[in-house]
């Protein structure tokens, strides 16, 4: 499944907004970019992940998309992912959290 941005699309949308220095973001995004590709994407319930590195270096997005609730709170209780999440917390700070996607207008 392709990465897809309805308003009425059945699954749960989680953001995370980390805050980095510039120096670091380059690393901070492979790390993620590993992280999903080795680990997180082999969750039930993952559908997709994308990455989004701001201009100015201060600050990456990640946009992930999952069947429900439930499988985001089973992924984030896995032992393995919380080593990620050490080494992530190492680089930015960041703060995450669960939405339903609202409003959407396309072209």
């Amino acid at each position: 499944m392709e990465t897809t941005i309805r308003a009425d699309a059945d699954m749960t949308t989680l953001i995370n907004i980390l805050n980095v220095e510039p120096d670091s973001q380059r690393k901070l995004v492979d790390l993620l970019k590993s992280a999903t590709d080795g680990l997180f994407s082999t969750f039930a319930g993952w559908i997709s992940t994308s990455l989004l590195a701001s201009t100015d270096g201060k600050r990456v997005v990640i946009y992930s998309q999952w069947r429900s609730s439930r499988d985001i709170e089973a992924f984030r209780k896995n032992p393995d992912v919380g080593l990620y999440f050490q080494r992530i917390a190492a680089l930015a700070k960041f703060e995450s959290f669960e939405c339903d996607v609202s409003y959407v207008n396309h072209a």
